[in-house]
């Protein structure tokens, strides 16, 4: 027993949604997307382990030797206190001062120096361990130097820290480094990438164009080793299909033009006929039926040949749509059009006016009004012809485009698929529907 095709978890179609559509973005994704993992989880554990205890050590460190001067500044008598101070100031590398009867005021509020680092608040810790005693680390007055003061019972110390001894400069050499090789194996994939995806690009637009019928010769293969050889096999298949059309076309041509010369003689035989009043009906359904052959020998050859080596051209559409209802007209047929004043397209003049030119016949061969509009709908002008004849049924409309169809519309069989033809090769689309006015509508979409 067959089931439903498993649908993919909800999370899953929800990140699909967002998920680039094109080549190039999914590529990108594909090889960015674990690089930046990589590269998050290689920054994580840095500064989580690295950087955390580097930054604890120094805070350390230097609280320890704060604490140590304190001490001796608070058990020895002030007699002593400016050796003490000489001296650490030397070998400790700080910069100590004492300023007797200043008292530490409120602390206020800063802002964090650095709020991506946990140097303040290792630093606070350490004091408020190794200390003791009440201080102020001010990180923003000096660039380069910590101020910290500590309140001592005879007046306040300052302590002024070169902050490379609290600051370890390879943190900023790691992130640059982290950041700059992303950054460089980003540019790489991404003009790398964008060279494979144009060379796609190319293959598509050739293959559309020529689809259309617009030959635009071989193209350069280029990209990748299976992006160029899927370029020689298209190129391999334009010449192959190039050279089976211009085959069809010249044998096609040559039974017509020897088919012509029997239905010439045919015609001339016809017109030398001596008539009576028993034999001119007989003659006159010959020559009908001869003129018939003609029709029908122009036409397979028409279809054969298509329209592919005409080129397209910008052009007034709705002169050549009057053009052609005024033609339908001198044929006997009520046909009326709506239009608007002007409306330029890229066309292949003959091609489309074959192609509504047998839309407009079928139409009066079955109905007695017929009526044709253009009108621009958003990237699409399209073109309908309505008639209130019998119509086709739906289930019988697509059939009708196909070449001798049993019941088509024409008597050749060949109209409507001459008519899809020609509308394709200008990147449309034609279709048959229901009739507003109770008959039968094809529909034609042009690109704008």
């Amino acid at each position: 027993m067959s089931g439903a095709a498993p649908q993919p978890p909800l999370a899953l179609r929800g990140l699909k949604r967002f998920a680039p559509r094109g080549l190039l973005g999914r590529s990108l994704l594909m090889i960015l997307g674990p690089l930046l993992i990589v590269q998050a989880v290689a920054l994580t554990a840095f500064y989580g382990g690295h950087v955390d205890v580097i930054s604890r050590r120094l805070a350390t460190s230097l609280a320890g030797e704060i604490g140590m001067v304190t001490q001796l500044l608070t058990q020895l008598p002030e007699e002593a206190h400016p050796a003490i101070l000489r001296e650490a100031t030397w070998r400790l590398g700080l910069g100590i001062a004492f300023e007797p009867g200043i008292q530490l005021g409120a602390i206020p509020a800063r802002p964090p120096w650095s709020p991506l680092l946990p140097l303040e608040t290792d630093l606070a810790q350490a004091l408020t361990r190794l200390v003791g005693l009440p201080f102020d680390a001010d990180w923003l007055s000096d660039a380069q130097n910590v101020v910290v003061r500590v309140q001592l019972e005879g007046g306040l110390l300052d302590v002024e820290v070169p902050r490379k001894r609290l600051f370890s400069a390879t943190l900023y050499l790691f992130v640059i480094w982290l950041v700059g090789s992303a950054g460089l194996l980003a540019l790489i994939a991404v003009l790398f990438m964008r060279n494979q995806v144009r060379a796609i690009r190319r293959l598509a637009a050739a293959a559309e164009d020529f689809g259309q019928g617009r030959d635009g010769g071989a193209i350069k293969p280029e990209g990748a080793i299976e992006v160029r050889q899927a370029a020689i096999a298209f190129n391999q298949m334009q010449e192959n299909i190039r050279r089976f059309v211009s085959q069809r076309t010249e044998m096609l041509a040559g039974i017509s033009h020897d088919m012509r010369t029997p239905l010439t003689r045919m015609r001339l035989s016809l017109a030398m006929l001596p008539r009576d009043e028993a034999s001119a009906e007989d003659i006159a359904g010959l020559v009908q039926d001869t003129e018939e052959m003609e029709r029908l020998v122009e036409t397979y050859l028409a279809f054969a040949r298509g329209e592919g080596l005409e080129a397209a051209r910008e052009m007034d559409a709705v002169p050549l749509l009057e053009d052609i209802c005024a033609t339908a007209r001198r044929s006997g047929g009520d046909v009326t059009l709506v239009a608007p004043a002007s409306l330029r397209l890229r066309l292949r003049e003959n091609g489309l006016r074959r192609a509504l030119g047998n839309l407009l016949d079928n139409a009066r061969r079955h109905a007695s009004q017929v009526r044709m509009a253009m009108q621009l709908n958003g990237r699409w002008a399209e073109i309908t012809v309505d008639d209130d004849g019998p119509g086709i049924p739906a289930a019988e409309r697509e059939a009708a485009f196909k070449p001798f169809a049993s019941g088509s519309a024409t008597g050749t069989g060949l109209g409507l698929a001459i008519a899809r033809d020609a509308v394709r090769r200008h990147g449309g689309e034609i279709m048959l529907e229901e009739s507003p006015m109770g008959g039968l509508r094809a529909r034609v979409r042009l690109p704008v």
